[in-house]
C-alpha cells in the first residue's frame, strides 16, 4: 500500500491504511518549529485583514526587501514563491529534458518535479553504513555529465549537515564542469545562518540556493519561500513564474517573521536541546540514530524488531511517526521524528518504552 508521501496530514494517513484515529493524536511527522508563529504574527493579525481585499505586489513586496536586506544582498539575487514546492517545480523547468544529479536518501519532490519535466536521474546513494556521508568521489564523477546537482542541506531526512570542505569541494568542481548546483536549505536557520552559502553567491554564479519559510517560523498554511541566485537565473525563473504568485498576507508575515531574531535563537536552543534528548534516548534503546543538526532526526530499529510493526502500532496509539519508505536508501526501515513540545516528547517517550519493553 502506497502510504503519503509527505508527512503531516494525518488525517489522510489514517484513512489510507484504514486505521481508526484515535481521539489523542500526536504527529511526529511534520517538522514545523513546535513554538507555532511568533507573537507578533499573533498581534498583527487583526490588521492584516485589508490586504484581503487588495491585490498582492507582484514580486512579493514586503517580504522581497526584507529577505534581502535580512542576507545583505540585492532584491535583484532573490525571487519570492509560493512555498518550496513552487520554487522546486519552477526550477526543475530550467532543467527540461537535461540531467540531474540526486543523491539518496533525500527529499522526494527534487526526482518529482524533475521527472515531470523529462529530466534524466542520475542517482548517488549516500551509505547507511556510513553514517549516510557525502559520497564525494561518486558525486564529483556523476557532475562531468550532469547540469544540475541537487543537494539538501542540512539534509531530509537525516538532518546531516554536509562538511563544508566537501560543499566547497563540489562548488569549485561544478564550476570547472558546467554542472549548476542546487543547495535546498529549508532547515539551515535551525542551525546557524553562517552556514548558508547565500553570502558566496556573487562569487559562485552557478550556485543557487533554495529557502523556506514555513519550518522555523511554523506557517506552513500560507506557503512562502525564496530562491537567491544569480540574478540572470533569477530573471528566468521570474519569466516562468505566474503573476502575483506570493499573496498579500505571506509577503507582510514573512517580512515580520526576518526581524525575529530572539525568535530564531529560542527555536535554535529548543531543538539542540531536545534532539539531544531524544538522541540519548533512542540509543539507549537500541537503535541507531542520524547525526541529525537540525529539528529532526530519524532513527532504526536493532535488527531483531520490525520498524513497519513499530510504525503500525505508534498509529494505534496516537502517535504518527515519519515513515521511510520513499526514501531510497532508507527503504521503510528508517523512521523520522520532528521535535515538538516538552509534553509531547515525553508522550513519545512513554509509549515508546512501553512498545521496546512488548517486543
Amino acid at each position: 500500500m502506497q502510504l503519503p508521501e509527505h508527512g503531516a496530514n494525518p488525517h489522510n494517513l489514517y484513512a489510507t491504511l484504514g486505521i481508526e484515529q484515535p481521539i489523542r493524536l500526536l504527529d511526529f511527522s511534520e517538522n514545523v518549529n513546535p513554538a507555532g508563529p511568533p507573537d507578533s504574527i499573533t498581534k498583527m493579525w487583526p490588521s492584516l485583514r485589508d490586504l484581503l481585499t487588495a491585490y498582492p505586489n507582484p514580486k512579493g513586496e514586503p517580504f522581497l526587501s526584507a529577505a534581502a536586506d535580512y542576507h545583505g544582498i540585492s532584491t535583484d539575487y532573490l525571487f519570492a514563491g509560493n512555498g518550496a514546492a513552487e520554487l522546486l517545480a519552477l526550477l526543475a523547468e530550467r532543467y527540461r529534458a537535461k540531467r540531474a544529479i540526486v543523491v539518496h536518501p533525500t527529499f522526494f519532490e527534487y526526482e518529482a518535479t524533475l521527472l515531470a519535466k523529462g529530466v534524466e536521474i542520475v542517482r548517488v546513494i549516500a551509505s547507511e553504513s556510513d553514517g549516510f556521508k557525502l559520497p564525494l568521489e561518486a558525486i564529483l564523477e556523476a557532475m562531468t555529465s550532469a547540469s544540475v546537482l541537487y543537494l539538501c542541506t542540512p539534509n531530509n531526512p537525516t538532518g546531516i549537515m554536509p562538511e563544508r570542505t566537501d560543499l566547497n569541494v563540489i562548488i569549485r568542481h561544478g564550476a570547472e564542469v558546467g554542472c549548476e548546483v542546487v543547495l535546498d536549505e529549508a532547515f539551515i536557520d535551525f542551525v546557524d545562518e553562517s552556514l548558508s552559502f547565500i553570502a558566496e553567491l556573487k562569487k559562485n554564479p552557478h550556485v543557487i540556493v533554495v529557502r523556506s519559510m514555513t519550518k522555523m517560523y511554523a506557517i506552513p498554511g500560507i506557503r512562502l519561500g525564496y530562491i537567491a541566485a544569480n540574478p540572470s537565473v533569477i530573471r528566468g525563473i521570474k519569466a516562468l513564474a505566474p503573476h502575483w504568485n506570493v499573496n498579500g498576507l505571506a509577503a507582510q508575515i514573512g517580512a515580520v517573521c526576518l526581524q525575529e531574531e530572539q525568535y530564531r535563537e529560542q527555536a535554535i536552543q529548543y531543538s539542540n536541546r531536545e534532539r539531544e534528548k531524544m538522541t540519548r534516548f533512542l540509543i539507549d534503546n537500541a537503535c541507531n540514530v542520524t547525526n541529525s543538526v537540525t529539528n529532526f532526526i530519524s532513527f532504526t530499529l536493532s535488527s531483531s524488531r520490525d520498524s513497519n510493526k513499530l510504525y503500525k502500532d505508534m498509529l494505534t496509539r496516537g502517535i504518527v511517526l515519519r515513515h521511510s519508505q520513499n526514501f531510497r536508501g532508507m527503504d521503510g526501515r528508517w523512521l523520522r521524528i520532528g521535535m515538538k513540545n516538552d509534553a509531547s516528547m515525553n508522550i513519545l517517550k512513554e509509549e515508546l518504552l512501553q512498545w521496546f519493553a512488548e517486543n
